[in-house]
C-alpha cells in the first residue's frame, strides 16, 4: 500500500464511493435473487480460470465479461452490477497491493455494468430479449456494450493518469480501440446467453453459450503463451549480449525505452511502440557473432576489425528473422547503422529508404552510446548528447526522430547510466566531434 501515491488511494476511494452509491437501490428493487447467485457463483469460476496459470495470460479480453453482459441484459442495473462484486474480490491478483487492486476491479466492473445495464433498459432492450426478437435486440445491446466499454476505458485512463502521471492527452489514447472489439465479442456471446435464459430452454441451454468461448479463450491462450516463450527467448539473447560485451551492459534495455519514448511521442499505437521497443532492445544481438576480444578492445579498430564489426546487423537480422511477431523490428535490426546520407551500413541506404524502425533505433542507440560511459568513452551530459544529435540530424540521423526524442526527454528527463568505471579523461571525445569519428561509435 505504501508504494501507492496518496492521490491514486483517492482516486480509488471516489470510484468506489461511486460504485456503492449504484449498489445503494438495491433494498427496494424487485430482484430475482437466484439468478443473481447464479451469474455471480458462473462469474467467479470463469474468472478464476481466466486467471489463473492455466489460461495465464494478460488481455483486454482477460476477463469472462459475457456473463456480465448476460447480467446487465437480464437485471435491473443495481443487481446486474452485484454480480461482479464477488468474482473481482476473489480473483487472482499477482502484483501488489492485492486488496486495493482487487477492490479497485470490483468497483470499477460495478460502473461499467451499472452504466451498460441502465443505458440497455432505456433503450427498450429487456423487452426484446424478453421477446427473442433478436435483430432489434441486437441495437440495445450494441449501445450497452459500448457504454460498458467506454466507462472501463475512462477508469484505466484515470488511473494511468493519477497513479502514474501520465500524460492527459495520453492517458486514453487506443483504450477504447484496443478493447472495443474483444468486449463486442463478449457482449454478443453475452447477448445470446439472455436470450436463451428468458426462451423456453432455460438458464442451461444459456450456460452452453459458454462452451464454444472456452474453446476460442483456449486457443488465445496458446498464442500468448508462444509469444511469452518468444519474449523469454529474447531476454536470453540479450542477457548473452550483455553477459559477451559487459562494458555495455543495460544498454539494450535502455535503447528500447528510448526507442519507446521516441515512437510514443510521434503517435504511434501501443502494438507499434511494443514493436519498437523489442527493437531497440534487439539491435545489437548480432554482436553475439562477433569476437568478444573486438567488442571489449580500448581504443581505434583496425580497417579489418572494423569490418568484422560492422557484420553484426547482418548477424543479428539472421537470429531473430524467425521470430515472426517482432515485424518491423527485424528490419531495425538490420539497418541501424544506416545513415541518411548514405554512408552508413551493411548497404549504405539513403533517406526514405531506410526503415522508419530503424531510424527511431539509430537515434535511440546514439543517445544513449553518448550519454553511458564506455571503455572508450565518457558519458556526456543529456544535454550535450542532445545537442549532438541536432547537429548530425538530416546527414546522420532522421530529424523527425530527433526531434520526438528531444521532446520526450525534455519532459519525462532521462536517467543516463554508467556501464564503465575506469575511464579516464584522456578517452572523452571533444564537444562537436562528428558521432562517426569518436572511438568506438560502430560499436
Amino acid at each position: 500500500m505504501e508504494a501507492v501515491p496518496v492521490r491514486a488511494r483517492v482516486y480509488v476511494a471516489c470510484v468506489v464511493l461511486a460504485a456503492f452509491v449504484c449498489l445503494l437501490p438495491l433494498p427496494g428493487v424487485r430482484t430475482p435473487w437466484w439468478a443473481v447467485l447464479l451469474l455471480a457463483a458462473l462469474y467467479a469460476g470463469c474468472e478464476r480460470v481466466a486467471r489463473s496459470r492455466f489460461v495465464g495470460i494478460s488481455h483486454p479480453a482477460g476477463t469472462f465479461y459475457p456473463v456480465l453482459l448476460a447480467g446487465a441484459f437480464l437485471l435491473p442495473a443495481p443487481a446486474a452490477a452485484l454480480v461482479a462484486v464477488p468474482g473481482a474480490l476473489l480473483s487472482h491478483v499477482e502484483q501488489r497491493p492485492v486488496a486495493l487492486r482487487r477492490v479497485w476491479r470490483a468497483a470499477q466492473l460495478v460502473l461499467g455494468v451499472w452504466a451498460a445495464a441502465r443505458v440497455h433498459r432505456a433503450l427498450g432492450g429487456r423487452d426484446a430479449v424478453v421477446a427473442g426478437d433478436m435483430p432489434y435486440a441486437l441495437g440495445p445491446a450494441g449501445a450497452a456494450v459500448l457504454a460498458f466499454c467506454l466507462v472501463l476505458a475512462l477508469l484505466d485512463g484515470g488511473i494511468l493518469a493519477v497513479a502514474e502521471r501520465v500524460p492527459v492527452r495520453r492517458a486514453w489514447r487506443g483504450l477504447v480501440a484496443r478493447s472495443l472489439a474483444p468486449i463486442a465479442v463478449h457482449g454478443l456471446a453475452g447477448l445470446m446467453m439472455a436470450v436463451l435464459w428468458r426462451s423456453p430452454y432455460g438458464p442451461v441451454a444459456a450456460l452452453l453459450v459458454l462452451l464454444p468461448m472456452c474453446v476460442s479463450w483456449w486457443a488465445f491462450a496458446q498464442y500468448h503463451r508462444e509469444r511469452a516463450a518468444h519474449q523469454a527467448t529474447i531476454r536470453a539473447l540479450v542477457q548473452a549480449v550483455d553477459i559477451k560485451d559487459g562494458y555495455t551492459r543495460g544498454h539494450s534495455e535502455r535503447v528500447g525505452q528510448a526507442s519507446m519514448m521516441i515512437a510514443r511521442e510521434l503517435g504511434m499505437d501501443d502494438e507499434r511502440v511494443e514493436v519498437l521497443r523489442f527493437a531497440g532492445i534487439l539491435h545489437d544481438v548480432g554482436k553475439l557473432g562477433v569476437p568478444t576480444r573486438l567488442l571489449r578492445k580500448d581504443g581505434p579498430l583496425t580497417p579489418e576489425e572494423r569490418r568484422v564489426i560492422e557484420l553484426h546487423p547482418e548477424y543479428g537480422h539472421e537470429m531473430v528473422r524467425g521470430i515472426g511477431f517482432l515485424g518491423e523490428a527485424r528490419a531495425a535490426v538490420l539497418h541501424h547503422h544506416e545513415r541518411l546520407d548514405g554512408t552508413g551500413y551493411p548497404y549504405g541506404l539513403v533517406g526514405s529508404q531506410i526503415p522508419e524502425s530503424a531510424r527511431v533505433v539509430a537515434v535511440a542507440d546514439a543517445f544513449d552510446a553518448m550519454t553511458s560511459t564506455r571503455s572508450y568513452s565518457r558519458a556526456r551530459p543529456v544535454a550535450v548528447a542532445l545537442a549532438e544529435l541536432k547537429r548530425c540530424s538530416g546527414s546522420q540521423f532522421d530529424p523527425v526522430m530527433v526531434a520526438a526524442l528531444v521532446e520526450a526527454v525534455g519532459r519525462a528527463g532521462w536517467r543516463p547510466a554508467v556501464t564503465a568505471d575506469d575511464v579516464g579523461p584522456s578517452r572523452i571525445p571533444p564537444p562537436g566531434t562528428p558521432l562517426s569519428s569518436r572511438p568506438g561509435a560502430h560499436r
